[in-house]
């Protein structure tokens, strides 16, 4: 390899993940957002007994030993909320919508808390503050006033907690509609849609505790060390061990490398660390399911050595025979997947993936871990099914220490589906909430994220609602979903902190400041808690601690329910008693859900309790009662052209999701700058260019295929270990790279992992 020249704010990062360098990120996240004195003290009671939940990723807590559980993201997302900044009316008025859409993402959050209801006022090209009643006032006249419900959109963000989604859920479907634009249609929608088919459940079967029993544990598509760093303790452990730990992924990513934990005083005062992937295989973008086929077909082969030597196979056909169906298709599809066609679409050799077949072979019990460098493709929920039917093979599904394991983002994006959530309700919710509240709620599908900005985009759609969330920014096809939404009639937005989306305004337009996750929430019968879910179904209780930022906030339940009442005059629901006290919004839940039984009692136990996941019993929910195997034809849906790369979408270390808590991505390397993209140093060398060029980067395709005339220009390439064949840029900013009709078709997750690209020297 050739010395690398030096270019300003780009080196090699050469240490582990977390250690000192986590500590220092806390210290100055700290310093630089809250007000030590009783804000920092704050953080020894998050992820605890009587404490609130980590506002940042859905990696469950471990059983509550420790006094000090969070990780360097988690607390960079409680400085960030509970922030001794302030967003004031003064603010607003002295900055005009148009100057701020110039200001960076960053430094509109970085402005603090908002503190007080305003209204765009398009006179002045201003927000205006408002009276909470005058404001739910218009937006409830607003809503009447439109001819159909159905032309409204009710988006969800994943940090909402159970009991606002499911207020939330009431509210729309009293209202008329099922629109639920949500986060998880552009995330976790392909294990949403692909699991149920496959095992029932579109959940993950495994447990915590399930990790200290396997003797294989697989990491495909994800980035531990930024994403949901506490899953670094867990593997950590396993490493110790001795379990093998095989990481699948594009990129080399520190979190997968090796790890130092801070609470390790032998590892952090020898500079030591722990190594976690035991083998690390660089997957071509789009690859998985060569990969996930290759180790099926050497499953296979391996079953029929065994069988020819008189041993019992290596499939488990106990499992297969009593429990699934579809084995003999499986099998054909497999046995008609060519080795030259897997080394080709996956970037690895055969070899290789025999390697890790055998390693995956000989372990008895595997729990296959995946994040969004999975879901977020054109074949998104062929991938999630294909780890299902890898799992299905030796049966790993439903066995102690084995499982499926999809890696949720944020806190309680799986909380706010369980709870009604969902554009496509089944009859047991809707008969639910007959039961309970006594209206007839509508039965009709509902538009996702993509069909919503496409309903909006085509004036189909003139009112949006968002609780959180930056919908905008996250959306792919900023350029399409920007001008659909300044063409709204209403536009209103529950949040915490000024963003982007604020900013597209409609004929009318609010912003309704909440209460975070941190704060305490005070009503009528004191003070409340909340409950949200895990990654791993278990359902815990969140209680705030800090003096709320303005006595103007009021809780995201308190806002729906103002908000219903004012939209809805003959309302059958008892919004007031509910909101008062929050434990009739759980005793709610548990009507309608009947999982939730004796919700109030058992969240009072410390961690809380799981939710029953039928496949985890081995009790498959699907419409046959079995496990399904499931095709997925071929091994690429969508071949680069000739010379084109595969490019995805990552997120840098100081992000979490369309939020930047600072501009460094510490473990790539990166630091004050996201102007950059991620190179294979040959992929640039037969390019004629080389690390730190100036690249413009525009999508491949036919002109008539929707995505061609997209490009980013004036970027920097930072040569780098990924596959070749394969390049990443930062998210949302490559968002424009995405077109709106560029989705999973199954899911309709947008494919930000999977855009066909040309990288040429910028053109000045």
């Amino acid at each position: 390899m050739t010395t690398k020249k030096q270019i300003a704010g780009i080196e090699d990062y050469k240490g582990a993940a977390a250690g000192w360098g986590a500590l220092k990120a806390v210290a100055d996240a700290l310093r630089g957002q809250m007000a030590v004195a009783n804000e920092t003290h704050g953080l020894l009671t998050m992820n605890q007994p009587h404490g609130f939940d980590c506002p940042g990723c859905a990696w469950p807590d471990p059983k509550h030993t420790s006094s000090f559980e969070f990780c360097e993201n988690g607390a960079k997302a409680v400085s960030w909320e509970a922030t001794a900044k302030r967003t004031t009316p003064e603010f607003f008025a002295a900055h005009t919508v148009s100057e701020l859409w110039n200001w960076r993402d960053f430094d509109l959050e970085n402005e603090g808390r908002l503190t007080h209801p305003m209204v765009y006022d398009r006179a002045t090209d201003r927000y205006l503050p408002i009276s909470w009643q005058e404001a739910m006032a218009q937006i409830g006249a607003a809503l009447r006033a439109l001819p159909d419900p159905d032309m409204a959109e009710f988006y969800t963000s994943g940090r909402a907690s159970n009991e606002a989604a499911f207020l939330y859920q009431l509210f729309v479907r009293e209202y008329g509609t099922n629109n639920f634009p949500d986060c998880s249609n552009m995330c976790h929608e392909a294990t949403s849609v692909g699991l149920p088919e496959s095992i029932g459940v579109g959940k993950g079967t495994v447990t915590l505790e399930d990790f200290d029993h396997s003797d294989c544990i697989f990491c495909i598509g994800h980035n531990p060390g930024t994403n949901h760093p506490r899953m670094l303790t867990t593997l950590r452990e396993a490493s110790k061990r001795g379990v093998p730990i095989i990481a699948i992924n594009p990129l080399r990513e520190r979190g997968l490398e090796r790890f130092t934990a801070p609470q390790n005083p032998v590892e952090m005062l020898t500079l030591g660390s722990t190594p976690i992937a035991s083998s690390y295989y660089l997957v071509k973008v789009g690859g998985d399911i060569a990969v996930l086929k290759g180790m099926m077909k050497t499953l296979i082969a391996l079953d029929a050595e065994d069988l020819a030597r008189g041993g019992p196979g290596v499939l488990d056909r106990e499992f297969i025979a009593a429990h699934t169906t579809g084995i003999e298709a499986l099998l054909s599809d497999i046995e008609a997947t060519s080795w030259d066609a897997i080394e080709t679409a996956s970037g690895l050799s055969r070899s290789d993936i025999e390697n890790i077949g055998n390693i995956y072979a000989k372990a008895k019990r595997v729990i296959i871990n995946y994040g969004m460098g999975i879901t977020q493709h054109r074949h998104g929920t062929g991938n999630v099914q294909q780890i299902a039917n890898l799992l299905m093979l030796r049966g790993n599904v439903g066995r102690q220490g084995a499982g499926i394991s999809p890696l949720r983002g944020h806190s309680n994006v799986q909380g706010d589906r369980t709870v009604g959530i969902t554009e496509i309700p089944n009859d047991a919710l809707l008969d639910g909430i007959v039961r309970t509240f006594g209206f007839e709620p509508p039965r009709r599908k509902g538009h996702n994220a993509v069909e919503a900005i496409e309903a909006i985009r085509d004036r189909r759609s003139k009112a949006l609602v968002c609780l959180g969330g930056n919908l905008a920014v996250a959306m792919s096809d900023p350029e399409a979903t920007f001008e659909a939404m300044r063409g709204l009639d209403l536009a209103v937005h529950i949040a915490t902190k000024l963003n982007r989306s604020h900013l597209l305004t409609a004929r009318q337009s609010f912003i309704l400041p909440c209460l975070g996750r941190t704060e305490i929430d005070m009503q009528a019968s004191g003070p409340q808690s909340v409950t949200v879910e895990d990654s791993m179904s278990m359902v815990h209780a969140s209680r705030g601690g800090l003096k709320p930022a303005s006595e103007h906030l009021k809780s995201e339940p308190v806002i729906i329910a103002e908000m219903a009442m004012a939209t809805l005059p003959h309302t059958k629901v008892r919004w007031a008693e509910m909101i008062a006290d929050y434990n009739k919004i759980r005793d709610g839940i548990e009507s309608v859900f009947p999982a939730f039984a004796d919700f109030n009692n058992r969240i009072k136990h410390p961690g809380g309790f799981r939710l029953y996941v039928a496949a985890s019993e081995r009790e498959w929910l699907t419409p046959n009662k079995k496990a399904n195997f499931l095709l997925y034809p071929g091994l690429e849906e969508d071949p680069p052209s000739e010379g084109a790369l595969t490019l995805t979408t990552i997120r840098s270390h100081d992000q979490y999701n369309t939020t930047m808590y600072g501009l460094n991505d510490r473990y790539r390397g990166i630091t004050g700058r996201r102007d950059v993209i991620f190179v294979n140093e040959r992929d640039l060398s037969k390019r004629g260019l080389s690390h730190g060029d100036l690249v413009d980067v525009a999508v491949a395709g036919p002109a008539d295929s929707g995505l061609s005339g997209r490009i980013m220009r004036g970027l920097t390439a930072v040569a780098y270990k990924i596959a070749e064949g394969s390049i990443a840029a930062y998210y949302p900013e490559a968002n424009v790279l995405v077109a709106l009709d560029h989705y999973d078709v199954k899911s309709g997750t947008p494919s930000y992992k999977s855009i066909p690209v040309r990288i040429r020297a910028s053109v000045a």
